[in-house]
């Protein structure tokens, strides 16, 4: 089984990730920042105090395009404004989507605030503090003959940086309360995405009690587009190490600001 973690970054390098999506081979795909605005296709604009991006209009409907034999499960964090080319507001819905392959019978889903509520931004884009899902999601294997737990996680943002705050401790608590709640016992279980977090943080404590080893540690996870020296962000956990095929942080193609997470099982 092959498991990808990745923040798709709204979809704005959509020419490089259309044809990765092609051929990556996920048998689970979890993406972060992913983008969906009813009844429009195409490309937005999304601003706020700090950047103002492209976005792909409906991200969502883009892979769900490309992965026709994938299950699309999709959880809306907050909803804001973007503007299309002619300068017209729609509302976006932003949030995280877990695309499971059809062989893979899907027999749990789950998902949980570990920041916040559900959030309508009616003027513009908050730069903090924005509420953040998480989605959890449980197969069944058949040919390892085994359930395997994915919990697809875009982390809290913080303006000031990823260090360790009070808020960012209370995400880690409810994303541990989600892992035990959507796992049962011998599942091999998989946490993964955009923590937003450094490697020391003590969310991974949290988590390894949970039984969970992080493979990143203090790997590279960001891309060339991505300018700051700072470069910590996605991590991917898992139950049982010596289940694992194969890890990589892919560094090519580039396809966002963060590299894949690529899980063999």
């Amino acid at each position: 089984m092959r498991i990808i973690s990745l923040n798709a970054w709204g979809g704005a390098m959509f020419d490089e990730l259309a044809p990765w999506l092609d051929a990556c081979g996920a048998d689970v795909l979890c993406l972060q920042e992913v983008t969906h605005t009813p009844a429009l296709g195409g490309w937005t604009r999304f601003d706020d105090a700090d950047r103002s991006l492209p976005q792909r209009a409906n991200l969502l409907a883009d892979v769900r395009s490309r992965l026709p034999h994938h299950h699309g499960l999709f959880v809306a964090s907050d909803t804001g404004p973007v503007r299309d080319h002619e300068q017209r507001q729609h509302r976006q819905d932003f949030g995280v989507a877990t695309f499971v392959s059809e062989p893979l019978p899907v027999v749990g889903v789950r998902s949980a605030f570990v920041h916040g509520d559900y959030t309508e931004h009616r003027d513009r884009w908050p730069t903090d503090g924005r509420p953040r899902a998480a989605l959890a999601v449980r197969v069944h294997d058949r040919r390892a003959r085994r359930f395997v737990t994915v919990v697809n996680l875009h982390g809290l943002r913080d303006p000031r940086g990823k260090a360790d705050t009070p808020a960012r401790h209370a995400q880690a608590e409810r994303l541990a309360a989600l892992v035990e709640g959507a796992r049962q016992d011998g599942d091999m279980t998989v946490v993964c995405g955009d923590f937003n977090l450094l490697p020391d943080s003590k969310t991974f404590k949290i988590l390894a009690d949970l039984g969970l080893t992080d493979l990143v540690r203090d790997a590279d996870t960001r891309t060339s587009r991505y300018p700051k020296p700072l470069r910590h962000a996605s991590y991917l956990l898992v139950s049982d190490p010596v289940e694992v095929e194969r890890f990589e942080v892919v560094t090519a193609p580039e396809v966002s600001d963060h590299r894949a997470l690529v899980l063999d099982l």
